[in-house]
C-alpha cells in the first residue's frame, strides 16, 4: 500500500475506533515473527497475530498450499457433499486430540466453535433421554467468543452488557485469578484448587439433573493469561464425571503448541467430552474453527432412520476447501519443523525473562505457562485500561507488538520466536513502563 486508505467506514471491532483513526496503525506485509507497516516499520510480533499464528507468518508451503487449492476447488458446500480435504483434516485433527475424542465439526471461528459445542451438549442431552439437562455453566472472566452462547456463558462483563438477557439458565463458577494468594506464581499456582468446590454448590442448588455442560478455558486467555491452579481442572473433571455433566475446553487460544503441547487437555492429563479450537488451526491464515466431540456423544445421535438428518445445525463455510487446505499445511509444519516441543523448551526461557519485569514500575503480577504470559498494571485511578493502552502504544512506537486485555499485558508469541527476540520484546515492555506514569 503506498497511501492510507480512508478509515470511517470500517467500524473495527473490540477497537477504540475513535482513538485509532486518529492514531492509525495499519500492517501492510509479514514475514516471519515480524510485521512491516505501510510506512515501513518493522515491528516484532510478540502475540503471533492474535495468538493464532504459531508457525509465524506467511509460512511458505501454507502460502503454497492455498495458492494450489484455490486453483483446483474454491468451495464445495458441505451440505450433503464433500471434499476429500475435510475428512483428511478431520482424521488428523482427531489424531492429536485425547483419546475418544475422534468426531471432528468444523466450524468457520472459535465464536462458532463455542455455540456449536453448546447446541451439541444440549442436544445429546435431549437424544440421551435426559430433557431436563438445558443449564450451561461458564466461569467469571471466562471469553467464549462473541456469539450469543459465547457471551452468555462467557464471564467477562463489558461483553455482555449491551446486549438484553441473552441465555436463560446460565451460571458462573468463580475465576482462579486471586493475586493476594498466587501472584507472581511460576506456571501453575498451588493455591486455588479449591475454587473448583463452587460448582457442586452449583448443583447443589439447581439439581444435577437439570445441568448440561459446564465450559472452561484450560488457560483463560483473553481474561489476561489466568492459570489454573494446581488440581483445579482435574476437580472439574471429578465433579462433572460425578452428577453426568459434560466438560468442555476451550482450546481456541491453547491448541496446537501454546503450551507445548497439541493440546491443554494433553499438558494437564485431563479430558474434556468436547473440545474447541480455532486461531492455529489454519496458523490464522484462514478462519476457521472446529469441536472435537467423544465418540459416544456422537454416536448417540446416530439414530433413526439413515437417510435423516441427525443434527440440524451447520454453517455455508464448515470444512471449507481453502481453510482445510491450509490447516492441512499447518498441522505438517507444526510436526515437520517440531513446533510444538520447541515451545515446550523455549517455556523456561520466556518464564524467565517475563519475571524479569516483576520489579519494572506500576507491574502488580506476573503470570506465565508454556508460551503464554502476561504482566498485569496497577490501573490509573479513576481510569481504568489506559496505562496499558499508553504502554501498548509506547512498546508498538518501539517496533514490539503486545496486546491489551484489561490492566494486563498478554504475551503470546509465535513457537518460532528465538531467545533473543523474546528478551526484545520484554525489554521493550520495560522500557514502556519507566517511561509511563
Amino acid at each position: 500500500m503506498s497511501h492510507t486508505p480512508d478509515l470511517s467506514a470500517y467500524w473495527m471491532p473490540f477497537t477504540a475506533n475513535r482513538y485509532f483513526k486518529a492514531h492509525p496503525v495499519l500492517m501492510d506485509s509479514a514475514a516471519g515473527v515480524h510485521y512491516r507497516t505501510v510506512d515501513g516499520r518493522e515491528v516484532l510480533d510478540g502475540i503471533a497475530g492474535l495468538w493464532c499464528c504459531n508457525a509465524g507468518h506467511c509460512h511458505p508451503r501454507i502460502t503454497a498450499a492455498l495458492q494450489e487449492q484455490a486453483g483446483r476447488l474454491d468451495y464445495a458446500t458441505a451440505f450433503q457433499l464433500g471434499h476429500p480435504q475435510a475428512f483428511q483434516l478431520a482424521e488428523r485433527v482427531a489424531a492429536l486430540a485425547p483419546d475418544g475424542l475422534n468426531r471432528v465439526f468444523f466450524t468457520n471461528s472459535g465464536s462458532e466453535a463455542v455455540d456449536t459445542a453448546l447446541k451439541i451438549a444440549l442436544a445429546w442431552h435431549q437424544v440421551n433421554g435426559e430433557p431436563r439437562r438445558t443449564r450451561l455453566i461458564g466461569r467469571e472472566r471466562g471469553y467464549h467468543g462473541a456469539g450469543f452462547g459465547g457471551i452468555s456463558v462467557g464471564g467477562i462483563e463489558a461483553n455482555r452488557r449491551l446486549f438484553g438477557p441473552l441465555l436463560p439458565g446460565v451460571e458462573h463458577l468463580p475465576h482462579t485469578h486471586a493475586p493476594e494468594h498466587n501472584a507472581f506464581s511460576h506456571g501453575q499456582p498451588e493455591w486455588g484448587a479449591q475454587l473448583a468446590d463452587e460448582l457442586e454448590t452449583l448443583v447443589a442448588r439447581h439439581d444435577p439433573a437439570s445441568i448440561a455442560a459446564v465450559i472452561v478455558e484450560p488457560v483463560a486467555g483473553s481474561a489476561g493469561v489466568l492459570v489454573p491452579p494446581v488440581g483445579y481442572l482435574e476437580k472439574l473433571r471429578a465433579i462433572c464425571d460425578r452428577h453426568g455433566i459434560l466438560l468442555i475446553f476451550d482450546e481456541v487460544i491453547t491448541g496446537f503448541g501454546r503450551l507445548g503441547t497439541a493440546t491443554a487437555a494433553e499438558y494437564f492429563g485431563v479430558r474434556p467430552d468436547l473440545m474447541t479450537v480455532a486461531k492455529a488451526l489454519t496458523n490464522g491464515a484462514v478462519p476457521m474453527g472446529a469441536v472435537l466431540v467423544d465418540q459416544r456423544i456422537h454416536d448417540g445421535f446416530m439414530r433413526g432412520p439413515e437417510r435423516t438428518i441427525e443434527l440440524f445445525h451447520g454453517y455455508t463455510y464448515s470444512g471449507h476447501p481453502l481453510a482445510a487446505a491450509a490447516a492441512l499445511a499447518a498441522l505438517d509444519v507444526y510436526a515437520d519443523e517440531g513446533l510444538f516441543d520447541r515451545a515446550a523448551q523455549l517455556a523456561p526461557v520466556f518464564a524467565a525473562a517475563l519475571h524479569e519485569l516483576a520489579d519494572a514500575p506500576h507491574v502488580t503480577d506476573v503470570r506465565n505457562l508454556g508460551l503464554m504470559g502476561a504482566v498485569e498494571l496497577e490501573p490509573r485511578a479513576g481510569a481504568p485500561t489506559q496505562r496499558a493502552l499508553d504502554v501498548f502504544r509506547a512498546v508498538l512506537d518501539a517496533g514490539v507488538l503486545v496486546r491489551t486485555t484489561g490492566d494486563s499485558i498478554a504475551l503470546t508469541p509465535s513457537l518460532i520466536i528465538s531467545e533473543a527476540q523474546i528478551y526484545q520484546i520484554t525489554h521493550a515492555l520495560r522500557h514502556a513502563l519507566e517511561t509511563i506514569d
